[in-house]
């Protein structure tokens, strides 16, 4: 309900109930909720002849607007993780293939490396790395290095990432805990890195 307005006649009694309701909830259910809710909160009994329902569409305030505008326009020109594939095209060798989503498109880093769990975790980040710069124009990003580290009991996987554009170089860093696998934690620790640089420089 977004708002409520009670007549009460000169003896103090209910004459008239008027409630403004989103079009969401029915009239009627309108209509039985304030005289449960009269009965239960003040122990009176109102007629339901009484009570007028009006439905109106949501009115959302004009800043919460803009910032839903500007979230949804940020969410589709933020890269997200979409899959990951690992593969071994021969002994003792791994490829490494890392698709990133904007919006309804798809770009695609691969590397390949030498079959070791700390080589994949490299892999993973430089070909998360490589997708990226697809969609980059006037910038860049360079992989400084990923590393897996136990902290706090877990395994946590820190990226760091320069961010290039014009001819300032920031060190972007990222973390994330290994859950599904190192390699997945190495991708999502480099977007976390440069997620927010990236949203300026696109």
């Amino acid at each position: 309900m977004l708002s409520t307005r009670i007549v009460a006649g000169r003896g103090g009694e209910i004459e008239e109930v008027h409630v403004l309701v989103t079009a969401e909830l029915l009239p009627k259910q309108a209509v039985r909720n304030v005289e449960s809710a009269l009965m239960a909160q003040l122990g009176i009994k109102v007629d339901h002849r009484k009570i007028s329902v009006a439905q109106t569409a949501e009115v959302r305030p004009l800043e919460v607007l803009e910032q839903s505008a500007v979230a949804e326009a940020a969410s589709r020109r933020k890269l997200v993780f979409a899959d990951l594939v690992i593969e071994s095209p021969r002994p003792r060798r791994v490829k490494v293939r890392v698709m990133l989503r904007k919006g309804d498109a798809v770009s695609e880093g691969v590397e390949e490396g030498v079959d070791e769990a700390r080589s994949r975790v490299q892999l993973a980040a430089r070909a998360t790395v490589k997708a990226m710069e697809q969609e980059l124009v006037d910038a860049g990003v360079v992989l400084e290095g990923v590393r897996v580290v136990d902290a706090f009991d877990r395994k946590i996987c820190l990226a760091a990432v320069h961010g290039v554009g014009g001819r300032s170089s920031t060190l972007l860093m990222g973390i994330c805990e290994v859950k599904e696998s190192a390699e997945q934690a190495a991708v999502l620790a480099v977007l976390d890195a440069t997620n927010r640089w990236y949203l300026v420089q696109s």
